[in-house]
């Protein structure tokens, strides 16, 4: 069809015949199989008033599936606080957005893709980078940034060594080819992530405040457009797949994972920016987790209409393909939209333009019904309000995690330098530069605080001097041995990540990782994790404006830690007032907020002694906001010149961290036992400032508790009465570890 062709209309309803529908006894089996339950599957008969065609039980059962209707997960979502003044459209659309000044919005989100990267990590992670790309730019965004969290299982295994390089190569891959930075992140490993790694990943975008789109169509006539790459077979049933265990089969499941397409999606990006530029589209929508019929689903249905669709229009790259395998097909690069009367010429000018797909696919209609329509037959005909309101919703039993003893009394076995030594190259806190040196973090020029400079990527805004600083973070261990501090922990630690740089936090994204919600045990982790965020998101101001929830992360019955990663965003008024981790020259270096030498659930607990056990340290929220607003505020006025927050290893390896990014030593007063040094209190900070006695005056008259640790100066890592290590012996173990274990990967 050329550029000034009329669209073709869609089939007249009324001259088709409904194909046969399936037998009662194959429809259940089927139904079994897809993953509705006895009941379930009992309240789509109660709606369709008959037996299903295939395509019908397919729709159902993707709509009805835990990754799309989240039917454990609703009831508890809704104790999140997601409404700010800053906030201009909160959950339930494909991405957030928050305001952040001079008429600019940040749009972001985080999302897994755990399940498809362990049965192909290449493809697994680098889908599930360009579906995140997809949801910020379907909002009218231009993406400027990606991070991603991951978690690994034993470093020592083959098969998580093999698994991470996948990972990361298609996260580098596909992040790198389609020009957006890779900025930050975090990895983990555990054993109980042997079976079951995670893969989150998260995209930040700039658009105008008054140019966001949304996915609810209106307009009874309009055009429902295809656009993109063409569908094949691949990520069919993706999302039954990922709400559900893996067994000791699952690494077969390769067909469920897509394959993706990191030029088609840079092109879909542009063309998709350039449409949105005029005034064309009425609603906008990718196709991520299943596919057409999701798309399809919500576009209609938050518009109150219904929608016809001919899948004989649908772009096919593979021959004889059913209307089920269009419907439920996760192929990627592919966004469905609905225009304004007359602007299907004008739009398909555009994509043929950058070489892209483009076809009339349906129809929107006053029915309130989904039509799928095939070789002049009606494959699907289901009323489109009953699959959103009566789709199913738990509140499932939960049985709380019980309260562990307090970690007191733990003999030092090894002495605190060489303690220090051994943390920096363990596992969770060694260089992760082998990982980001994979990616492109510098790509379109504007990245400020790159990954392993500060404590949260900072990025700035094209042609303005502001910029957004971003992170990704969360405890597992934490959170195994007590969900609802965790819960608290995890949205706190973003919170001071983006304070340490300078910003203000604005607003969080999270991906609730978890295993199976019909144990108790699990469904109180998730209830009591959500508890801990929503009170820290309240005490912060740092709401919830988008996420993600990854239920059935099991293999074999073994879940893995129960992981609610979060992805913060904070604004910097002006990019040249950030600061970052690099210990200075010369300077006074001071400890913000109390120490008691938590130890319970600490690294140096794991790594030295040999234990993993006792309560994680509490977090006084009230304590949290005062030290992080004092440091913030000492930030930018100009007082600090580097910034770390304390977190995993603690007090010393926070110090040694900044000597290790700059290479400059410290000497500090020994006093305090190894508790002191490694315990992992919250809520503190160590920054280096010129002047000490000033720093130290205003935190008094804050209230704010600090203490002058020592100064930085020198090529040596000094602890006064306890030895002395050189900060180049720290780099050399710090950054030898990854690149040992991944050897001849």
């Amino acid at each position: 069809m050329t550029p000034l062709d009329k669209p073709p209309a869609p089939p007249d309803k009324q001259r088709m015949t409904p194909v046969a529908p399936l037998a009662p006894e194959r429809a259940a089996q089927l139904a079994a199989e897809f993953g509705l339950k006895p009941d379930e599957y009992q309240r789509a008969l109660a709606i369709l008033g008959r037996d299903p065609t295939l395509t019908e039980l397919g729709i159902f059962s993707v709509m009805w599936s835990e990754h799309c209707s989240y039917k454990s997960s609703r009831v508890w979502l809704r104790e999140l606080p997601t409404k700010a003044p800053w906030v201009l459209v909160g959950p339930g659309e494909n991405a957030g957005v928050i305001s952040i000044g001079e008429g600019l919005a940040a749009v972001f989100k985080m999302e897994s893709h755990n399940h498809p990267s362990f049965i192909e990590p290449y493809n697994g992670a680098a889908t599930g980078v360009g579906g995140i790309l997809r949801d910020v730019f379907t909002m009218g965004a231009r993406p400027i940034a990606n991070l991603n969290a991951l978690r690994f299982g034993d470093p020592s295994l083959p098969r998580t060594r093999r698994i991470l390089d996948g990972v990361v190569r298609g996260i580098g891959g596909y992040g790198n080819c389609v020009g957006v930075p890779t900025v930050g992140g975090e990895v983990n490993f555990h054993p109980a992530y042997n079976g079951n790694p995670l893969v989150n990943a998260m995209t930040v975008g700039i658009l105008k405040e008054d140019r966001i789109f949304t996915a609810a169509a209106t307009g009874v006539g309009n055009s429902v457009v295809y656009v993109g790459s063409k569908t094949g077979r691949d990520g069919i049933h993706g999302a039954t797949m990922s709400s559900t265990e893996f067994s000791a089969d699952s690494e077969e499941k390769r067909p469920t994972v897509q394959i993706g397409d990191p030029f088609a999606e840079k092109l879909l990006i542009e063309a998709c920016l350039e449409l949105m530029a005029t005034d064309a589209i009425v609603a906008i929508q990718d196709m991520g987790a299943a596919g057409l019929t999701s798309s399809g689903v919500e576009m209609a249905g938050k518009g109150g209409m219904g929608i016809e669709m001919d899948m004989g229009a649908v772009p096919q790259r593979e021959a004889g393909m059913s209307a089920y395998e269009m419907m439920l097909s996760e192929s990627q690069e592919r966004m469905l939209m609905v225009l304004k009367p007359g602007r299907e010429a004008e739009a398909e000018a555009i994509f043929h333009k950058w070489e892209l797909d483009f076809a009339v696919v349906g129809k929107l209609t006053e029915t309130g019904r989904i039509v799928i329509t095939h070789h002049g037959k009606i494959e699907a005909d289901i009323p489109l309000a009953p699959l959103e309101s009566e789709a199913p919703l738990y509140r499932r039993p939960i049985a709380e995690t019980p309260k562990l003893p307090i970690i007191t009394d733990v003999p030092d076995p090894v002495g605190i330098l060489p303690a220090l030594e051994q943390l920096v190259a363990c596992p969770d806190l060694c260089s992760r530069r082998w990982i980001w040196d994979q990616y492109d973090a510098q790509v379109g020029g504007q990245t400020a605080k790159r990954p392993g400079q500060a404590d949260a990527a900072v990025v700035r805004i094209e042609d303005h001097v502001r910029a957004l600083a971003m992170t990704t973070d969360c405890t597992p261990r934490y959170c195994q041995a007590d969900p609802h501090a965790g819960g608290m922990q995890a949205v706190a630690e973003a919170w001071r990540n983006i304070t340490a740089v300078g910003a203000l936090p604005r607003a969080i994204t999270d991906n609730m990782n978890f295993g199976n919600p019909e144990k108790p045990e699990i469904m109180g982790q998730f209830a009591s994790a959500v508890r801990g965020m929503a009170a820290a998101c309240t005490a912060l101001d740092f709401p919830v404006i988008s996420g993600n929830v990854s239920l059935y992360n099991e293999t074999e019955g073994r879940a893995i830690l129960p992981t609610p990663a979060i992805g913060g965003v904070g604004v910097l008024e002006d990019v040249a007032q950030a600061v970052g981790l690099a210990m200075p020259q010369g300077c006074a270096i001071i400890l913000v907020g109390e120490t008691q030498g938590w130890l319970g659930q600490s690294l140096w607990l794991r790594e030295i002694a040999g234990r993993e056990e006792g309560a994680p340290p509490p977090v006084d929220l009230a304590a949290e906001r005062r030290n992080g607003d004092f440091v913030r505020g000492q930030i930018l006025a100009g007082a600090v010149r580097a910034c770390h927050d304390c977190a995993d290893g603690g007090l010393l390896v926070t110090v040694a961290e900044m000597c290790m990014a700059s290479g400059i030593g410290a000497t500090l007063d020994g006093a305090g036992d190894h508790g002191f040094w490694f315990g992992e209190d919250q809520s503190r900070y160590v920054v280096a400032v010129p002047d000490g006695a000033a720093f130290l005056a205003a935190a008094q008259a804050a209230g704010v508790p600090a203490w002058r640790l020592g100064e930085s100066g020198g090529g040596d890592l000094v602890l006064s009465g306890k030895g002395t290590i050189l900060v180049s012996n720290l780099v050399a173990a710090h950054e030898a570890t990854l690149p040992r274990l991944m050897q001849g990967i």
